[in-house]
């Protein structure tokens, strides 16, 4: 490496390492607002650190009832964590945010490979700064992992596309097998499309590239399938319950609750789907679902330039061979993007705005690479049109939140016009020559990263300067390089307008404490949906201050009760503080039971453990729907005198009474067990029958 290639490359090690530095502080400041975040998720944590065979399952509490509704991956890393030091939001979140630095990392060197330094760098902050990102990477939702594993498993493919090398797409395999341990069957999502592109696109032979493909199909059966088989063939007497099932059953819960559930809205034992053309409890579904009130703020901000940029690339890419690297990175990333697309925008069951976050690292290598190679082909004009075209969707969005920052949607508005008209002097005076980057310095993409093995660039100049090979620059090149204002001014002020909405987004996003299983980036927006358009409290634990409850959860409204967990939809989505005497007295000889106390539905169940640390029943799952525990498994565990307490739902029998075991199981504790008022919360002492029951 010569004297000059070193220096040119310090700038570039430094901007990376800022970046990296920015989104680790971005993700990790004041982490612990949130308090425990989804409750749901940090009890099995806890949980996991207290005991192996329930970090093994993914079990709801330590004595092993039942597991969450997911596979237990997403846990492992928190259950360790908590597991290393101690029970704290801290623990349970900070890996999280370390996977979003990860994420950003993956995405800068997968980009940068094929489209250098500047698109790598635009793609990373693009990802960083959309503002549902940086919601589920300071989160403990499953969804954190599966995005990081996501990003590698493109990034795998991609590498494997450069020389067939087998190795790399057996590392995609494996992060799908991951994948799958994270959220089940979405994780394939983009398998199919990944799977097509090697096997068209790989410079290899057609046998040996099916040959690779089978082989990495076996990798990802394998990683993915071996956690199944396990739980599948354990004796079910000896293990938790499989939560969101029927019948005690992971194949159950991965192909009806938690599959083609999703798809169709067909989930037995579900809080319900109905997000169909009229609508619902989800949303409208439809091709504009992601553009919609209670999504746009959360991952569109970019997604049209990245719908337009993505054709556009392809079109310029028209005449590369099969084998281009360059062209399949748009067909990697772009049928990525268009498969989860599809899939969230028509499904009929159950959806969250936070599962956007798929997306965002799609939207951000599109937008990343497909700027950088319009730059480079000098379509200033198209360029042009999408920053104009952004920065006016920007300011669409902007006005679903009228009076948070008013003045914001105009300043976008105003400097999107302004780059666009300056990206088109600059295409009209020929002052931005072919090849200027972003900081109007001459630039040309390293060897490995313009060609495929088998095949001539397709990142060149339709015609190349004399004294420039096709590899990179010649050693006249610096002489050549000059400083562009107007080019320079254009993409900085393109660049601006572009990220300056989703940044405040992000930043809001940031320093609003979030908790409970329905949250959303961004502040509250006008005309959102139904019943879930903001954020929950969480029941019980490290709380967050400020969080604020969903207008359809509000007293009057089936909404949170003072002094006590939420009624309606929101006891199962997160509710009030456990107080201080509660937790007391729950902890008064719970050395003496296998749990402290039982209590109807998960989110219920998990504010109680957190805050006691000790093992609660949650009858019913997560929905309060599973049979586990039934009737009568109920009554042996109180006749063994294995639970101490029942605590009551303030939802009342109303709510309670369509829900199968959980309301048996309620009804025969009120019927035979002594009430105990503590404060708001009303228990029942198991171990005190009442007299003459």
């Amino acid at each position: 490496m010569t004297a000059a290639s070193v220096s040119a490359a310090r700038p570039r090690r430094a901007a990376l390492i800022a970046l990296l530095v920015a989104t680790a502080v971005l993700y990790l400041w004041d982490l612990s607002a949130s308090g425990y975040a989804n409750e749901f998720y940090a009890a099995a944590a806890q949980a996991g650190s207290a005991s192996w065979k329930a970090f093994f399952f993914g079990a709801s509490d330590a004595a092993g009832s039942i597991t969450v509704d997911k596979p237990p991956a997403a846990l492992w890393p928190m259950g360790l964590s908590v597991r290393l030091f101690g029970l704290n939001a801290w623990a349970v979140l900070a890996p999280e945010a370390l996977m979003g630095v990860a994420a950003v990392g993956v995405l800068y060197a997968s980009v940068r490979r094929q489209f250098g330094h500047a698109a790598g760098l635009l793609a990373g902050t693009v990802l960083a700064l959309t503002p549902v990102a940086a919601l589920m990477f300071r989160y403990d939702n499953p969804d954190a992992l599966l995005c990081l594993l996501m990003v590698c498993a493109v990034a795998c493919v991609l590498r494997a596309l450069e020389q067939a090398r087998t190795r790399w797409l057996l590392l995609a395999g494996l992060c799908f097998g991951l994948g799958f341990l994270t959220k089940a069957l979405q994780a394939w999502l983009i398998l199919p499309p990944l799977a097509l592109l090697y096997a068209v696109c790989a410079p290899a032979r057609l046998r040996r590239r099916i040959g690779q493909l089978l082989l990495a199909g076996l990798v990802t059966v394998v990683s993915g399938g071996w956690w199944v088989a396990a739980v599948e063939l354990w004796p079910a007497a000896s293990r938790p319950y499989i939560g969101g099932s029927q019948h005690n059953s992971f194949l159950e819960l991965t192909f009806g609750y938690n599959g083609l559930g999703r798809i169709n809205g067909d989930e037995t034992g579900s809080v319900g789907g109905g997000g169909g053309p009229g609508g619902g409890r989800w949303g409208e579904s439809g091709l504009l679902r992601m553009f919609g009130a209670d999504v746009g703020g959360q991952i569109a901000w970019l997604l049209p330039a990245a719908l337009v940029l993505l054709p556009a690339a392809l079109w310029l890419l028209r005449r590369s061979g099969r084998t281009d690297v360059p062209r399949a990175v748009f067909l990697a990333w772009g049928g990525a993007l268009l498969m989860t697309l599809v899939v969230f925008s028509f499904m009929s069951g159950i959806f969250h705005q936070y599962y956007t976050v798929a997306l965002a690292p799609y939207v951000a290598a599109l937008t990343g690479a497909g700027a950088v190679l319009l730059w480079r082909r000098r379509a200033f004009a198209l360029l042009a049109l999408v920053t104009a075209g952004t920065a006016g969707w920007a300011y669409v969005l902007l006005g679903r939140t009228p009076h948070w920052l008013p003045w914001l949607r105009w300043t976008v508005l105003a400097a999107g016009v302004l780059a666009g008209c300056a990206l088109l002097v600059a295409g009209r005076t020929g002052r931005a020559r072919k090849g200027v980057d972003v900081s109007g310095t001459e630039t040309s993409l390293p060897e490995t990263s313009r060609r495929a093995p088998s095949g001539p660039t397709t990142l060149e100049p339709a015609t190349s300067e004399p004294g420039q090979s096709a590899g990179g620059p010649s050693s006249a090149e610096p002489s050549r390089a000059r400083r562009n204002p107007v080019a320079a001014v254009a993409a900085g002020l393109a660049v601006v307008s572009a990220l300056a909405a989703p940044l405040a987004y992000t930043l809001n996003t940031v320093r609003t404490p979030h908790g409970g299983s329905i949250v959303t980036a961004g502040p509250q927006v006008r005309g959102g949906f139904g019943h879930f358009g903001g954020r929950m409290r969480p029941l019980g634990g490290e709380a967050p201050q400020g969080g604020g409850i969903p207008a359809g959860f509000r007293p009057g409204n089936g909404g949170a009760r003072p002094g006590g967990a939420p009624g309606g939809m929101a006891s199962l989505l997160g509710g009030g503080r456990v107080d201080a005497r509660t937790a007391a007295l729950l902890k008064r000889d719970a050395d003496g039971y296998t749990w402290a106390a039982a209590a109807v539905g998960s989110q219920r169940a998990a504010g109680l453990q957190l805050a006691t640390r000790l093992p609660v029943m949650p009858v019913g799952g997560f929905n309060g729907s599973d049979p586990s525990p039934t009737l009568a498994q109920f009554q042996q565990y109180v006749s063994a005198g294995r639970i101490h307490y029942f605590v009551a739902g303030t939802a009342g029998r109303a709510r309670e009474a369509d829900r199968g075991h959980s309301a048996q199981i309620t009804a025969w504790v009120e019927a035979h067990f002594t009430k105990v008022t503590v404060g708001s919360t009303v228990l029942y002492d198991l171990t005190a029958p009442r007299s003459g029951a």
